[in-house]
């Protein structure tokens, strides 16, 4: 029986990445993001190189309607998702009252609203067929003491490791695993959408993962029923350092550095 996934912002990076490994794995895709031109060369490149069925559906998951419509347009396909990857985002650089609320409002529909709604709407089938994969793309933000500026995006992304911690005892039983993935810094356009490309830059290399190795780690993990997953050795030993350093220092440390390398 052939799986079929759906993995939204899947045009570059980590969401491109992880069309990649799953068509390797011998699932169908079903990619969303909103531009055309990128989602048909990511899906042409599919077909040729893993004979996958790839179908193309153009969202922009800020529309509040968006998440009903996708859902709507894949069952009008007559396709079932088995398995669904969350990776859709991006982050609000600079001080919190320097962006408008409707910018702040819009990451939020994103990075939150749209994730829980596809979730609660894909999720049904997937217990009545005993099988689901949800990957939540969260970020290694979400694990350490927040430092000042992108001052929504931490706190969205910890929002998404305890609705997937929550959600996957709740479905476990199902056949459904639920993952929050939590990549530290990971080459793709994020940090060009955020403005903050040329600061992150300066960053030593060592701290740096490619997506295609953040994705083949969620999906392992995934698979495995790992509930939380740091993709990354040096990432998680910045996990567990955080847990484990006093809070105070580690606070002082982000309020240092965090001047540097954001936009401010």
């Amino acid at each position: 029986m052939t799986r079929c996934v759906l993995i939204t912002g899947a045009s570059s990076g980590i969401g491109e990445a992880f069309a990649g490994v799953f068509a390797a794995e011998g699932f169908d895709l079903v990619l969303t993001a909103r531009r055309t031109d990128r989602l048909a060369t990511v899906a042409e490149r599919i077909r040729r190189s893993h004979n996958r069925k790839v179908e193309i559906v153009v969202a922009d998951l800020e529309d509040r309607s968006s998440p009903a419509r996708l859902c709507d347009e894949i069952a009008g396909r007559g396709l079932a998702i088995d398995a669904l990857v969350n990776n859709a985002g991006y982050g609000v650089p600079g001080a919190y009252v320097a962006s408008s609320w409707e910018r702040h409002g819009a990451m939020l529909q994103i990075m939150v609203v749209a994730v829980a709604e596809l979730t609660h709407r894909l999720l049904p089938g997937m217990i009545e067929r005993g099988y689901g994969r949800i990957i939540n793309v969260a970020s290694l933000a979400a694990l350490v003491p927040a430092p000042p500026g992108h001052t929504l995006y931490a706190a969205s992304k910890a929002l998404l490791v305890k609705f997937s911690e929550s959600l996957g005892g709740e479905v476990r039983r199902h056949g459904v695993n639920v993952t929050a993935l939590c990549p530290g810094f990971t080459f793709s356009e994020f940090h060009d959408v955020t403005g903050t490309r040329a600061t992150v830059s300066q960053l030593p290399p060592w701290l740096w993962m490619g997506s295609a190795e953040v994705a083949r780690e969620g999906f392992d993990a995934v698979m495995a029923g790992t509930a939380v997953h740091v993709p990354g050795r040096v990432n998680r030993a910045i996990a567990t350092g955080a847990r484990h350093v006093p809070e105070w220092l580690v606070r002082a440390i982000g309020r240092r550095t965090a001047y540097k390398y954001r936009k401010s």
